[in-house]
């Protein structure tokens, strides 16, 4: 049964002039700064457990580069649950699994969308083996040949906890974002995802708060105190 796109709100696209928007171009200024600073080309985000809100904030702060003349790729990398696909409307027969498996070229499954300057790469069939194809080599050489065409790729993978693929993929990107739920995520499974990237020295750049109330002084988001945005979406 096909998911209904209000799973995955394209704010920035629908409601370009909703405090929510603009927390989003908020973000994508410290996201532009970072990536800066530290020569960055490839972002994954990801979170601690399902329903964070990880690709409905991923689509919508590739839209907002894409907004300012940048040239964006957003990569399915949920090779367990994807969802780009359904964002986007597009068919998902061919995408990033046939390509990592040698069925098909990277130049195969890259798709315009409906917003100017960005492309995607949906998931492809879920493999019966999505760890060991995305810690392939095949995997690095992608990613290596993707940032000569393009200013910015953000990959959307799995949920860290009781998965090893974001930790694979945190190991391939240039540096990586946690998408919490603010108010829902359990402290400790934020402690346990960001233990995991530790353990293989992923570049762990920050958390983006999502449904976070715009408080200052905010304990919970404080604690956690990495990178904030606060990205106020309805849910992803």
């Amino acid at each position: 049964m096909r998911r209904s796109m209000n799973e995955h709100p394209i704010i920035m696209d629908k409601n370009p002039r909703t405090p929510i928007a603009e927390s989003i171009r908020s973000l994508r200024t410290s996201v532009e700064y970072t990536m800066a600073k530290q020569d960055l080309k490839t972002i994954l985000i990801t979170s601690a457990k399902p329903q964070e809100g990880k690709t409905t904030t991923a689509a919508n702060l590739a839209i907002s580069f894409a907004q300012i003349d940048k040239k964006v790729l957003m990569i399915d990398a949920d090779l367990r649950k994807p969802s780009l696909h359904h964002v986007f409307n597009k068919a998902n027969r061919g995408g990033l699994a046939n390509v990592l498996i040698g069925q098909l070229s990277i130049y195969d499954v890259i798709r315009e969308t409906y917003i100017d300057n960005l492309h995607v790469i949906t998931s492809g069939p879920i493999p019966t083996n999505p760890s060991e194809i995305l810690a392939s080599e095949r995997m690095n050489d992608l990613l290596a040949e993707l940032k000569q065409s393009y200013d910015l790729i953000i990959v959307d993978t799995s949920p860290i906890l009781g998965l090893s693929d974001g930790q694979i993929l945190s190991t391939k990107c240039d540096g990586v974002y946690i998408v919490i739920q603010f108010g829902s995520t359990r402290r400790s499974d934020i402690k346990a995802a960001l233990s995991s990237l530790e353990q293989v020295q992923a570049n762990l750049l920050g958390t983006i708060l999502n449904k976070a109330k715009h408080k200052p002084t905010d304990r919970y988001a404080y604690e956690y105190n990495y990178y904030h945005g606060n990205a106020e979406q309805e849910s992803g």
